[in-house]
């Protein structure tokens, strides 16, 4: 089984442009049969400085393609979107 700790410390990278975006924070789970959901990224604004704003970015179950020994593969993001917004397309 993996526990959450585990799957932070992997980081979460796109497969097609090897773009970094970070590790997870934390699941979306469904309460009604346990299933994980989505992932959870948090995503500092680099222009923002030391107290920046975060941003959530959210990441559905179903876009992840490979969960590696350090770092999950996710497929290609066309159009990040940050939560409570729309999901990838």
């Amino acid at each position: 089984m993996v526990t959450l700790s585990d799957l932070q410390i992997k980081e979460v990278i796109v497969r097609n442009d090897g773009k970094r975006l970070g590790h997870i924070s934390d699941l979306e789970i469904d309460g009604d049969n346990g299933r994980i959901t989505a992932l959870v990224i948090y995503v500092k604004d680099k222009k923002s400085g030391l107290f920046g704003k975060t941003d959530e970015l959210i990441i559905p179950w179903n876009h992840i393609e490979v969960i590696g020994t350090d770092v999950i593969l996710v497929r290609e993001v066309t159009s990040p979107s940050l939560y409570p917004g729309q999901q990838f397309m």
